[in-house]
């Protein structure tokens, strides 16, 4: 089992500075170095203030100088907001700079918010048809000169400066849900990325078996790697009320998304208000004894148990996703006592 971090900045309010936002997010990005993480996942957000990255790659670059272990993950490149020969080079880019080290995820998006502003309105939906186009013309980038003429974007012979150093080309990673996202993802040789938000093991579940038919849908590939994605909180045995803290944090977080994806409300200044929790009081996934239960919240030992299961499964990767309206310092503890111990039993 490998274990990566999936890491924000993100502001709730503007009593922190963007500027310690970023000395936080490199902090927990270098103890997850020092814990022998394998990545770590940033991805693209645009002008919302709790999600706080219109492109992971200046952030990646800088964490690239600041370390020498870690992979840089690009987790997820927006494909509809992108132009392909810049996907290309820009990935090669931080490939060279961190030598060897860039993974990159892509995705079809999601708030329509954000495509209401980067893409002039277009449906959030449609965005898989970008995401489908856009992998196999990077990859051919990286090989050399490429001339396309594609649905949505057309170019004459033209190649990725600079070229990625890892042979053939980088790991890329498909975020995927549905099966045909899966099957996409198989068909073209991409590992797998999936998240089952607010929803509980069974989700996991789910999300595996359609990973699988998807393997069985492509004999003749050889199986990509699978990563689990999930809000992760830790907190010590002898404090047993601590998994408030991160229930009450997560549901902050997710009545945000709501207000957010709803895109019924004008944000001020990159802000929106969290959805009231009476909206949710039918909503048994927002209640915090399932929120506690569903994602990943617990002393060491419950979380434990919980990757075990995991790796049953079949899952290659468990990323510590970190987001959670909590303070840098709440943050840290709970991933100081993930590294010293949870991930020592998978080693």
């Amino acid at each position: 089992m490998k274990f990566s971090l999936f890491v924000h900045m993100e502001r709730w309010d503007e009593s922190v500075s963007h500027r310690q936002l970023f000395e936080d997010l490199t902090e927990l990005t270098l103890l997850a170095e020092a814990g022998g993480f394998s990545t770590v996942w940033i991805g693209e957000h645009h002008a919302m203030e709790y999600t706080i990255s219109p492109s992971p790659m200046p952030l990646l670059a800088y964490l690239a100088g600041k370390t020498t272990t870690i992979h840089l993950g690009a987790g997820t490149i927006i494909a509809p907001f992108w132009h392909p020969l810049r996907v290309a080079g820009e990935c090669a880019l931080l490939d060279v700079i961190s030598n060897g080290r860039m993974e990159v995820g892509l995705a079809r998006g999601a708030y329509q918010v954000e495509f209401d502003r980067m893409a002039g309105g277009m449906p959030a939906s449609s965005g898989g048809q970008a995401l489908r186009e856009m992998v196999p013309v990077v990859r051919a980038l990286w090989q050399g000169d490429y001339a396309h003429d594609g649905e949505i974007w057309k170019f004459p012979t033209s190649t990725s400066v600079p070229k990625p150093i890892r042979k053939p080309y980088p790991p890329m990673w498909i975020a995927a849900r549905d099966p045909d996202s899966h099957n996409f993802a198989v068909a073209n040789g991409c590992n797998v990325m999936v998240t089952p938000l607010m929803k509980g093991d069974e989700e996991v579940l789910d999300l595996k078996n359609k990973f699988q038919a998807a393997l069985d849908n492509n004999p003749d590939v050889p199986r990509p790697q699978l990563m689990v994605l999930r809000h992760t909180h830790v907190h010590a045995v002898d404090d047993p009320e601590g998994w408030k803290v991160g229930a009450q944090a997560i549901s902050r977080f997710y009545r945000t998304f709501d207000a957010w994806f709803g895109n019924k409300q004008v944000p001020v200044n990159g802000f929106l208000a969290p959805s009231p929790e009476e909206k949710f009081a039918e909503r048994p996934e927002f209640q915090l004894e399932n929120i506690r239960k569903n994602t990943m919240i617990g002393t060491p030992q419950e979380i434990i148990e919980r990757i075990k299961y995991y790796q049953e499964l079949g899952v290659d990767e468990f990323s510590f996703w970190c987001d959670n309206s909590l303070p840098h310092a709440e943050k840290k503890k709970s991933l100081e006592l993930f590294i010293q111990q949870v991930v020592p039993v998978f080693r």
